[in-house]
């Protein structure tokens, strides 16, 4: 009796121990599948989070390329126009140079050619003066000549005498005759009062 019952005590004991390892190794499972599932569970997270790092880091450098590519295409635009700007000064330099250039030349051609009329004009003026002397002298008759001088010193020279008369006996050209006063006379256009009276005028009514 003695001995079944330790064998059934031994038995038991091995049984419960059994038992108590079936459910340490049951444990062991539910946890290492609880494990299992925390372990997915975070990797699933972390392909999340990486997805949507990598969707906000796309949206972010696609928005940054939009703006450079923005600033570079205004970049270039100012570039463009800052060059035609630059052109259209430059035509517009040259232009004025060019007419500047133009008129300087036309300014030295005008005092140049006015020099030119003012020293034809003064060669012009000497030989028509000595022309026309000469021509004169030859052309004249020596009478004329002669007469011409004569009153011309005696035009210079006058001398006392009632009609004008001068040393050489040549009289002074007039413009009357004998006997009558001329324009230049003093009395010239008057009327003598007492011999020809003035008729009263008729009254106007």
């Amino acid at each position: 009796m003695g001995r079944r019952w330790v064998d059934a005590a031994i038995t038991q004991h091995s049984l419960e121990c059994q038992v108590h390892r079936h459910r340490g190794l049951r444990h062991l499972l539910i946890r290492s599948d609880v494990l299992r599932e925390i372990l997915v569970e975070a990797s699933n997270i972390n392909v999340v989070l990486a997805v949507a790092c990598l969707v906000a880091g796309t949206g972010i450098g696609a928005l940054g390329y939009h703006l450079l590519n923005s600033g570079a295409r205004s970049a270039q635009r100012l570039r463009v126009q800052l060059t035609e700007r630059e052109r259209q000064l430059t035509e517009w330099k040259s232009g004025v140079d060019d007419h500047l250039r133009q008129m300087n030349d036309k300014v030295g051609r005008l005092v140049e050619d006015s020099q030119s009329l003012q020293q034809q004009l003064e060669e012009s003026t000497r030989q028509l003066g000595g022309d026309v002397v000469s021509s004169l002298q030859h052309t004249a008759p020596p009478a004329a000549v002669a007469s011409s001088s004569t009153a011309t010193a005696a035009l210079g020279t006058p001398t006392s005498g009632d009609d004008g008369a001068t040393d050489s006996g040549i009289s002074a050209p007039r413009d009357y005759a004998d006997g009558n006063s001329g324009t230049l006379s003093e009395d010239f256009g008057l009327r003598d009062r007492d011999a020809d009276p003035e008729e009263p005028a008729p009254p106007r009514y």
